[in-house]
């Protein structure tokens, strides 16, 4: 993948610079059944200017096949989103179908079909294993994959050559040594950029303890001060003393560095489907790669996020009619160009097969099956992604495991 790497026009939009997992909300009636018919509410948040008119796109077309269905849209930002469904569910006025994030609570209540019971067996075997596993709560999915990000790295061509690499590394001791000799080019440019601020520490903690092994816990536990961690942590350390990063990169923040990168002053750097589109807009000529992430010992990986579809078991006479939309949401026919529009990445397996002659997603569709992702039904993760933000940081200057401690320790606090 080189500068005349192209997407096509919808994914180059790049709508969406990183999934906002957030919940959800709705506005309009109960969804009750009309003259024999039945009508059901759909809310979503708005990804793009695009969002509204995709929707009514997949609506008409599925109320056109089902006659006796309506489906009653509304979109709200995804400021709004999480005090809107809080008010419709106390009220008893939650949707149908909820295109949202977090959703472990609504499950804990009892107020989610589980996901096998709203989709037929094709459907439902049709997504990628390692986010229907996210979707879960005690072993059964209560949400359906919608859209993904996963992260990969950019490699700029021309510096790796400059100094000397001879292919993208796939080991952190390669990455280690490739870093290092770029930066030895001078001139203001950094090897590898390594954002450990407040932005979005959280990802890049995610990128090297859990490339060696490392996990931040699950549902039930947090585990961030666990010694498989500490591989990780200390990798980072080696790099930043060996001068293989970006100066100060304990403060740096991911989008102001990644603009860097684009203007060719960074050898690599972990992105998102989103920058090849920034890349296209800001520095077309840009001579770079994508490839999958170095781990400890090569390994595949990558960070995934995700956003989810749910049915509330308002009215049980509607499960047929929630089975109907999904199933036919889901269709590649329909679901491929969905996703593609807002600039994501499908999570079915015939959405990464059908998007695979896509040049700029293909490291990304890759190592799909290969996400791991945040515990993020465990109740005390909004605290530790807050810890990560404040805390980690300070690996520039303190020791690995005093770090990692002080954020279990605030994560888990509450």
């Amino acid at each position: 993948m080189k500068k005349s790497l192209r997407l096509s026009a919808a994914v180059a939009v790049a709508a969406a610079a990183s999934l906002t997992l957030a919940s959800c909300g709705f506005g309009g009636g109960s969804g009750s059944d009309e003259a024999g018919g039945t009508t059901l509410d759909l809310l979503v948040p708005s990804y793009s200017d695009n969002t509204q008119g995709l929707w009514e796109d997949v609506i008409e077309g599925f109320e056109e096949e089902n006659p006796d269905i309506s489906v009653n849209l509304e979109v709200q930002s995804w400021d709004n989103l999480e005090s809107v469904i809080a008010t419709k569910v106390q009220g008893g006025e939650a949707p149908d179908i909820y295109n949202g994030g977090p959703f472990a609570g609504f499950a804990a209540d009892g107020l989610l079909y589980p996901a096998e019971e709203v989709v037929s067996a094709d459907t439902y075997g049709d997504f990628q294993e390692s986010f229907l596993a996210n979707a879960e709560v005690d072993g059964t999915a209560y949400a359906l994959p919608l859209i993904a990000s996963a992260r990969a790295l950019f490699v700029n061509n021309a510096l790796l050559e400059q100094a000397g690499v001879a292919a993208a590394p796939t080991t952190w001791d390669e990455l280690l040594d490739a870093a290092t000799k770029i930066s030895a080019l001078g001139g203001g440019t950094a090897g590898y950029g390594m954002p450990l601020g407040s932005e979005e520490a959280q990802a890049e903690a995610a990128v090297w303890l859990w490339g060696g092994g490392g996990t931040f816990g699950d549902a039930t536990e947090i585990t961030v001060d666990d010694p498989a961690n500490l591989p990780g942590a200390e990798q980072i350390k080696k790099m930043i003393d060996a001068g293989a990063t970006q100066a100060d990169p304990g403060s740096t923040d991911r989008s102001p560095l990644m603009d860097i990168f684009i203007q060719g002053k960074i050898g690599m750097q972990v992105g998102l489907p989103p920058t090849v589109g920034q890349i296209e807009e800001n520095n077309p000529d840009l001579d770079y790669s994508i490839v999958p992430i170095p781990t400890q010992d090569g390994s595949p990986f990558t960070l995934g996020v995700m956003d989810q579809l749910m049915a509330f078991q308002n009215d049980g006479d509607k499960q047929d009619a929630i089975t109907k939309f999904l199933d036919y949401y889901y269709t590649s026919d329909v679901y491929v160009p969905w996703v593609q529009a807002e600039g994501f990445l499908p999570v079915t397996k015939s959405g990464a097969e059908a998007l695979g002659s896509e040049e700029a997603l293909a490291p990304f569709l890759e190592v799909l099956p290969d996400a791991q992702f945040y515990p993020s039904t465990n109740p005390q993760w909004a605290d530790t992604d807050a810890a990560f933000k404040a805390l980690f940081g300070q690996l520039q200057t303190k020791p690995a495991q005093e770090v990692l401690t002080e954020i279990q320790a605030q994560g888990t606090a509450g």
